[in-house]
């Protein structure tokens, strides 16, 4: 195993690098609660902060409790006992953490909407059809459902949901010195959109891309679209390597990635999303591995076995 890992790149500054609107208005309402409670719920912060375990340098702001971590997990090693987080029955809802704001800043307005105008709108209510439909497509695209994950040993798990576009080998690819396959995936507004990992590995690079959004359908998204790319090494095998990218595609423009260098993550593990249609990659060295899945294929993330070792 790799005894150091490269820090995180300095144009990764949250677990969401690409910013946006939702995200802006989400940090601009934790700032407003961190004020609440720091005047009115003062017992609250000294009991949090006594709880509170790690450290909150990196942070970019205050750490009050595990809300705040939200988008600088990364960044610091605060965190909380699973008994001693008020909040972690968030995890148990069947929409992704990560999503939770856009599916109310976009799904409350649209649900008002719908029974607004069709109480109101007399013969013409059937409009109501509308809002309706999008706010059903708002809260079908945030799901996330659980997962069964193989328990082959030698199994390497799809680390996204979606369908296979692309199978293509590759004479060399720098992170493992060596040939390789990559395996594309296509991901539509229809699919889950969360990232899972595709072994039980450890972090040892990452690089984040900022650029456009193209449809991630058009071959050149790969290389012209924003992107975040993971290298892994297996937990109990360093010598086995693999690499993860996820690409933004004309829809989907956010990113989100909770991972840093050095960190554990295990086979089909949740570790991000991207929001709204996109392109996943897995990055197999080549003659190590042997394919399972074909092109056109619909995949399961966490759940399709898409290669095995040889």
């Amino acid at each position: 195993m790799t005894d150091s890992c490269p820090p995180l790149p300095d144009n990764i500054r949250s677990v969401q690098p690409g910013g946006g609107k939702c995200y802006e208005i989400e940090l601009a309402w934790g700032r407003l609660r961190r004020w609440y409670l720091k005047t009115f719920r003062r017992g609250y912060v000294v009991r949090m902060a006594a709880l509170r375990l790690g450290d909150v340098a990196g942070a970019p702001h205050e750490i009050l409790d595990p809300r705040d971590l939200k988008y600088c997990c990364n960044l610091c090693t605060a965190h909380w006992q699973p008994q001693d987080d008020p909040f972690r029955w968030r995890e148990r809802l069947p929409f992704a953490r990560w999503g939770l704001a856009e599916l109310q800043l976009m799904g409350w307005p649209l649900l008002a909407m719908t029974i607004a105008v069709w109480l109101s709108c007399g013969p013409w209510r059937w409009v109501a059809v509308v809002p309706g439909v999008m706010f059903g497509l708002i809260v079908y695209f945030f799901r996330d459902p659980v997962r069964l994950i193989p328990h082959d040993q030698d199994a390497i798990v799809s680390p996204a949901d979606g369908v296979i576009a692309e199978i293509t080998e590759l004479d060399h690819y720098d992170f493992f010195d060596g040939p390789a396959v990559r395996i594309g995936i296509f991901l539509s507004i229809f699919n889950v959109h969360i990232n899972r990992a595709p072994r039980h590995a450890r972090v040892v690079a990452m690089h984040y891309k900022p650029g456009e959004f193209l449809n991630a359908m058009n071959p050149e998204s790969a290389l012209r679209n924003e992107f975040i790319w993971i290298g892994l090494e297996e937990a109990e095998r360093p010598e086995r390597k693999l690499a993860v990218r996820a690409i933004s595609g004309l829809i989907a423009r956010r990113i989100v990635c909770i991972l840093k260098p050095g960190q554990e993550v295990q086979r089909g593990e949740k570790f991000g999303m991207i929001k709204l249609g996109s392109r996943t990659e897995l990055i197999l060295p080549r003659d190590s591995v042997r394919v399972e899945v074909e092109v056109g294929q619909k995949v399961q993330a966490g759940s399709t076995v898409f290669a095995r070792y040889l």
